[in-house]
């Protein structure tokens, strides 16, 4: 198939498939014209990279991982492992700072509340407003 059918088939862009054959994550076969032909393994493939892309992860890291499903053996399997446990510590970690940010958040949003009550006092009280700070 050739790289506008399998975009259609998979939804990625056709530049995206290009970007993916530039990384070396994806390849294919040329025609005598130089236009690109894909095999319909490549739709499973581009479907796989699209989760990893999805996860976070990045395309160094993709590259790092496939030899893994290229071409397994037990050190393919062991670097594949260790490089996604890396990559998990590093999610991790970006789920805590999003955590103490959105604390951050709530904290400003209760300030903010407050201010806005006391700015109208006997108007409403703080059970008349909702979560987000609007009249209920």
């Amino acid at each position: 198939m050739r790289i506008g059918e399998l975009a259609a088939v998979t939804g990625a862009s056709v530049r995206s498939l290009r970007y993916y054959e530039e990384q070396r994550l994806l390849s294919s076969s040329r025609s005598p014209s130089g236009q690109r032909h894909y095999t319909h393994a490549e739709v499973e493939r581009v479907h796989f990279i699209q989760r990893l892309y999805a996860a976070g992860l990045s395309s160094r890291t993709i590259t790092e991982l496939l030899p893994c499903v290229d071409a397994p053996s037990e050190e393919t399997s062991d670097a594949a492992m260790e490089r996604m446990e890396q990559e998990r510590e590093r999610l991790s970690a970006h789920i805590d700072d999003l955590r103490s940010t959105r604390d951050a958040l709530d904290a400003l949003m209760a300030v903010n509340r407050a201010h806005r009550n006391a700015l109208r006092p006997g108007e409403r009280s703080g059970r008349d407003m909702d979560e987000a700070g609007r009249p209920t």
